[in-house]
């Protein structure tokens, strides 16, 4: 039943509600609207195409949605901006978990949703294209873009903002120097992770 696989997909769609919106409350109510608003259409859904796919995009949608509505409320104070506590995570996996979060909240957030939907919710670069309302091509760009800055980022090479260095582009075997333990650590954290 449809149903039953929209609600086995929750915390799929959680996890990309938090990559969208960076507050796991927000993701919550984020990823009900979205449930809400795919049971009230759920004529639409064709039977044998992919679910998951049509479910992120209204979660997309929505969180669009909610951002035009949020330019005429009063917002409080964004808690992702404040500085990092001094004591470090007794765990070194914690820390390079966080480095990855830090990392992956300053990409452009066409960057981070291509990445996550693709390398963190397994979607293929056409579903994401889909969901993204663009060409495949410019999915396969932004994930490769997305995935050369974040290993730059977490190697040192690269300073954490949302734009890229003025530097010239750097031909492909050169990109593949990177160091591979961080590499190592930035896929299967993005595999693994439960909130992102």
């Amino acid at each position: 039943m449809v149903a039953d696989d929209m609600i086995a997909l929750m915390p799929q769609m959680h996890n990309f509600a938090r990559s969208l919106c960076r507050d796991a409350v927000r993701a919550a109510d984020l990823v009900q609207e979205a449930l809400l608003r795919a049971f009230s259409n759920i004529e639409r859904f064709q039977p044998g195409t992919n679910l998951k796919a049509w479910l992120f995009t209204i979660l997309r949608n929505e969180h669009y949605s909610q951002l035009r509505r949020q330019k005429f409320e009063a917002v409080g104070v964004d808690t992702s901006t404040l500085p990092e506590p001094s004591v470090l995570p007794d765990h070194d996996g914690e820390l390079e978990l966080r480095e990855l979060h830090n990392a992956l909240s300053t990409l452009p957030t066409g960057q981070r949703t291509a990445l996550l939907l693709v390398s963190a919710s397994g979607l293929s670069y056409e579903e994401a294209a889909g969901i993204c309302g663009c060409a495949v091509g410019t999915i396969k760009s932004r994930v490769a873009r997305a995935r050369e800055m974040l290993v730059k980022m977490l190697d040192g090479r690269a300073p954490h903002r949302t734009q890229r260095p003025a530097q010239p582009r750097r031909r492909a075997a050169s990109r593949e120097r990177a160091v591979p333990a961080r590499r190592h650590v930035f896929h299967s954290s993005l595999t693994t992770a439960p909130s992102l």
